[in-house]
């Protein structure tokens, strides 16, 4: 089905649950309060575990005169990660590959801060079980301008297949228009990386830099973005902002430097059209922190592949946003753009090309 929760046919259920929003498709679970940790992996249907099995292929067949030995050969290097309670095969590993089950995934996010004040708001399963997500809102707000709030979440995926390491980021959402604001600034970054190796599970443990990413970001970007309310731009300029934000190959920025305009593809014009007629009519856009500004200009891109773009289904739009895809490259670059247009204002490489 196109969106990918996984259904666990002996339960009846979808694999996910959502805090009084309504989930993917009207799949899964609503729940009216914030659930602990053991309730969310229940809600969310992640109560199950896997195990590493050895591998194995056929040899070539025996024959004798009495019978035929199919036999089978061992697969020392490889193994399959497969879940237990159904004994589904989620994947091919290397020998070298540790698991780490549902629970600790949880667990990382319980030791942040002793489980006060950490809210699960979504969890779910895609596929068969091999990838699983979780989010959990913090406590307290970034604060821009008088009423513009930005709540503080933090966001982890691991998978059970090989296809990649337990990743845990650090994702600020503007409220009012639901908006991820994903952002590495500099030397800083939103995100910490674990690898399934012996040490993961230890390292889920120092959940404390998670945190630390947190904080410092936190209060970085409430110093950024209330600057941003107080830089102006001109609509020119946001046009051109979220044009090199969005260009999707040096071939298409070589063409913006250049003025070659009318080199550039209709999809490209249309994603660019679109997300400037976001910036310029939407009502989350018409706010004194947004109106003619550069935070204002920032959120007209991220903003745009958050609330007007398309997706096939909701396991891409999750992709793109939070996984490394489109949305949240181009939401990097329209960041970098940001920051070195509110420093050099009309000077900026945006503003000259």
């Amino acid at each position: 089905m196109a969106h990918h929760i996984y259904f666990n046919e002996s339960t009846g259920r979808h694999s996910f649950f959502s805090v009084k929003e309504k989930p993917w498709h009207n799949l899964g679970q609503i729940v009216e309060d914030y659930p602990t940790s053991a309730e969310a992996i229940a809600h969310a249907g992640l109560d199950f575990e896997v195990e590493k099995r050895r591998l194995f292929t056929p040899s070539a067949p025996i024959v004798t005169q009495d019978f035929i030995d199919l036999g089978r050969l061992d697969i020392p290097d490889y193994c399959s990660i497969v879940r237990t309670d159904n004994d589904t095969v989620l994947g091919v590993v290397g020998k070298g590959y540790h698991i780490v089950q549902n629970r600790d995934a949880f667990s990382f996010f319980d030791s942040i801060v002793g489980g006060d004040g950490i809210l699960y708001e979504t969890a779910g399963a895609l596929g068969n079980g091999e990838r699983i997500f979780i989010t959990a809102k913090l406590p307290d707000y970034i604060r821009v301008g008088k009423e513009d709030l930005i709540e503080k979440y933090l966001f982890l995926t691991t998978s059970h297949d090989g296809s990649g390491s337990i990743t845990a980021a650090f994702t600020p959402i503007r409220i009012v228009c639901a908006n991820t604001l994903n952002v590495a600034m500099q030397s800083k970054t939103n995100t910490m990386r674990i690898r399934h190796t012996s040490n993961a599970k230890d390292r889920l443990e120092q959940a404390h830099k998670v945190m630390e990413i947190s904080d410092s970001l936190s209060s970085s970007l409430e110093a950024v973005f209330n600057y941003w309310t107080k830089t102006r731009i001109s609509d020119k300029d946001v046009k051109k902002l979220i044009q090199h934000a969005m260009a999707p190959s040096r071939e298409v920025l070589t063409k913006l430097k250049e003025g070659r305009n009318e080199e550039l593809s209709a999809c490209f014009n249309n994603m660019v059209d679109n997300a400037f007629e976001y910036a310029m009519s939407h009502p989350t856009q018409q706010t004194a922190t947004t109106k003619g500004t550069v935070f204002g200009a920032y959120n007209a891109v991220t903003g745009y592949f958050q609330n007007v773009r398309k997706y096939k289904d909701d396991e891409a739009k999750l992709s793109s946003i939070l996984m490394g895809g489109t949305a949240q490259l181009r939401g990097q670059a329209a960041f970098n753009l940001c920051l070195d247009f509110a420093v050099k204002g009309v000077s900026s490489y945006v503003a000259q090309n």
